[in-house]
């Protein structure tokens, strides 16, 4: 692809060139696993590209060059899990820094921002960005940083990309908008104004629920030289074969995010008509209060999606215990479906006050649609209500 001017490419096509030119030694088209710790030199401090697998790996660049592409970005710094590449954004930071993080976030970040950084002396504050005033007020003088997820997790909130990006611009602050559940095939937060974007590589971009990464993407320059002097110094990398194994998956995630998006469409669709389903958060129904804002700034409404259960917690732990094809599991984004139980799962380490607020019940389900058949999955969540039923 080295003739081809990848700006000019579609995202489905990126997804299975971008970075990867045939090895320039043997043609191979796959990019080598090169496994080697060490490089090499021709004296001391004279090295090719590499001289070290922390600072640097063959591997890894070509996933970086991939993810690069997919978020329109001009750089792409690869961790070795998501909560990683959080973590090396956060040590752009110093203490006395304040950070504004969406109210709605994974149970892995809040615990980052809540029992790691705090000690540090980074404060957070959580607010529900539904309404972008709500950014503008909670400014602080020693505000460092906006954090988001947007759809949010598990609750499926989704905010103003652009307008919050413009009230950081004007505040001379980072936008950081954790991208994972849309994925670069249905939201692109740097065209929308966004600093960086931040992928746990785990879900939807590797796709099969083999691996653990992560990665932050970026147009700044400067903000990228120092996430790679985080990355080498603290370490958090991915191994070769893993930035393999992602690699391999990207390639069919554009077909994937197709599929996703259609299944999880007929199944919130089908649970808005079940008795036992209270609520249904899904950005795709036109009842949900974002459903015009991510029409507009998403492609698609995503594979992910949350529901209420009548019943409470017997019901709950009933349904997901009497489930055939999907897994009772935490993660999400594989080609397989999963389903979870947020409160006592992903988002336990959110205090009971904080899950309440949020409408974390113990009736709340939060599903991944894998590409599975709609009808199968279906039937398999109708075993589910019937053994909820049964512990009336």
């Amino acid at each position: 692809m080295s003739d081809v001017d990848s700006s000019s490419l579609k995202v489905d096509t990126l997804c299975i060139h971008a970075g990867q030119e045939p090895d320039a030694s043997s043609g191979a088209v796959m990019a080598p696993i090169v496994l080697s710790s060490t490089f090499a030199q021709d004296g001391p401090g004279v090295y090719k590209q590499y001289d070290y697998s922390r600072a640097g790996n063959p591997t890894r660049t070509a996933l970086e060059g991939c993810l690069a592409a997919l978020e329109g970005a001009s750089h792409a710094i690869a961790f070795g899990s998501g909560c990683a590449a959080t973590m090396a954004m956060l040590l752009t930071l110093k203490s006395g820094d304040h950070v504004l993080v969406g109210d709605d976030v994974y149970g892995g970040t809040f615990r980052i921002f809540d029992k790691v950084m705090k000690q540090f002396g980074i404060d957070a504050t959580f607010i529900d960005m539904s309404d972008p005033a709500r950014v503008t007020a909670a400014l602080r003088p020693s505000s460092r940083l906006i954090w988001m997820e947007t759809p949010s997790n598990p609750m499926m909130k989704i905010f103003d990309i652009a307008a919050i990006a413009e009230i950081a611009r004007k505040a001379k602050l980072p936008l950081v908008v954790d991208n994972t559940f849309a994925t670069p095939i249905l939201q692109q937060p740097l065209a929308l104004g966004a600093t960086a974007v931040v992928h746990s590589t785990t879900k939807y971009i590797n796709g099969h629920s083999d691996v653990v990464g992560g990665a932050i993407m970026t147009r700044d320059g400067e903000l990228a030289e120092r996430l790679h002097f985080i990355q080498k110094a603290a370490g958090a990398v991915p191994s070769p074969f893993d930035c393999y194994l992602v690699l391999r998956g990207v390639k069919t995630l554009a077909v994937r995010m197709e599929r996703h998006v259609a299944t999880a469409r007929k199944v919130a669709e089908r649970l808005t008509l079940h008795p036992q389903v209270a609520r249904v958060y899904y950005p795709g129904l036109p009842d949900h209060p974002g459903h015009a804002l991510a029409s507009k700034q998403m492609s698609g409404p995503g594979g992910m999606l949350s529901f209420e259960l009548r019943g409470g917690l017997p019901a709950a732990t009933a349904f997901l215990k009497s489930l055939r094809i999907f897994a009772c599991a935490e993660s999400l984004g594989g080609v397989e479906s999963l389903a979870e139980h947020p409160a006592i799962m992903t988002h336990a380490s959110l205090p009971a006050e904080t899950r309440a607020q949020l409408g974390i019940g113990d009736g709340l389900l939060r599903l991944s649609l894998g590409i599975e058949s709609a009808d199968d999955l279906w039937v398999d969540l109708e075993r589910g209500f019937a053994a909820a039923l049964a512990t009336k």
